[in-house]
């Protein structure tokens, strides 16, 4: 008994697995068309009268299972920051402007076009970079067929590209073309419709890296934005204190916040006399803080209550005055390297405060 219900068991999961490949697909069948026959009146009718302006050729039905391929030209995907397009472009091609921060905007499409051949394990056979052209050796645009329990690592085709980088002589303004040069595959012809879509995922390949590289960029820029404003100095009593130029209220409603960040627990806001009360205790790492990059900094002062009274200064900035839990000015040279903590703290965070 326990023998037939395996038994049954292994047939139902082949039965499952295979879907309809188990029974026979008819749907193709030339006896369920009628579409190629013209419509015939019963014996002893009339053929029905029709208006010869609105008569239609009979339909002829190809009985071919073979799949044939309807898909639209593919598009140039605009995900880059200051991306576009031309309207009406036949051609696989791009337009970068030139984003804040980027200083070279030809040889940011330059790296981004290495950086994607690096990815497919390929390189550049032929470059040139007065005239903005970079020819690439062979490699594959389609990846293979994934399959239930395998995947196939037949290589469809192989191309290889020229891309040609044109720069407008404001140079805040770049084109980038892709063009097929050469096609390689033994089972897959050639054809205009192809060629375009090929032309165009390799160029939508370069937009992803240059999308990434500037979003990259745009973090570097806002760690560094962060600690230009915090400096060492004093307050308008001569205490050692740091000093930012921005905004006494700016300062104090966000400067709390970015004490949590850095494990201080807030005890009290007292707006009034802007004073701020916070705990503060030293982090502890892990394995999983430094894989995600998330590793807390620790600043150069012992496990206690602190002090940081916010006042304005006579430049029109905001200073920081710390204090231990006795109102005690902690010493300069003391806050000399908690300064640098701080600063490291804010490049690491991408924080502006």
């Amino acid at each position: 008994m326990q023998y037939w219900i395996s038994k049954a068991l292994a047939v139902s999961v082949v039965v499952s697995l295979t879907g309809c490949g188990v029974f026979t697909d008819e749907a193709h069948h030339k006896r369920n068309y009628r579409a190629n026959q013209p419509v015939k009146a019963p014996e002893g009718l009339a053929q029905p009268a029709q208006d010869p302006t609105y008569k239609m050729d009979v339909a002829q039905y190809d009985n071919n299972p073979e799949a044939k391929n309807y898909r639209p030209p593919a598009q140039v995907i605009t995900i880059a920051q200051g991306s576009w397009v031309e309207e009406g472009d036949k051609d696989a091609r791009v337009y970068f402007d030139k984003n804040d921060g980027i200083v070279d905007l030809d040889e940011f499409i330059w790296d981004s076009i290495h950086a994607v051949l690096n990815e497919k394990n390929t390189s550049a056979i032929k470059e040139d970079k007065l005239l903005g052209s970079v020819e690439t050796d062979w490699y594959t645009i389609i990846k293979p067929e994934d399959g239930w329990f395998w995947e196939s690592e037949t290589e469809v085709s192989q191309q290889r590209f020229l891309f040609t980088i044109e720069e407008k002589s404001h140079q805040r303004t770049a084109s980038l073309n892709a063009k097929l040069v050469d096609y390689k595959s033994d089972s897959q012809p050639l054809t205009p419709l192809l060629q375009q879509q090929l032309e165009v995922r390799a160029l939508n390949q370069v937009v992803a890296e240059f999308d990434y590289r500037y979003r990259q960029l745009e973090v570097e820029m806002r760690k560094k934005q962060g600690v230009i404003s915090l400096e060492m100095g004093f307050d308008d009593k001569g205490n050692a204190a740091l000093v930012t130029e921005q905004d006494y209220f700016a300062v104090f409603e966000r400067f709390s916040g970015f004490l949590e960040r850095l494990s201080f627990t807030i005890v009290e806001i007292d707006q009034d006399r802007g004073l701020i009360t916070a705990d503060y205790k030293k982090p502890e790492s892990s394995v999983w803080d430094s894989i995600w990059g998330e590793e807390l900094a620790e600043l150069p002062i012992e496990d206690g209550q602190y002090q940081i009274l916010v006042s304005r200064t006579k430049e029109g900035g905001t200073s920081l005055t710390w204090m231990d839990s006795a109102g005690t000015i902690l010493e300069p040279g003391t806050m000399n390297d908690l300064q640098q903590a701080l600063e490291n703290a804010l490049r690491q965070r991408g924080i502006n405060i």
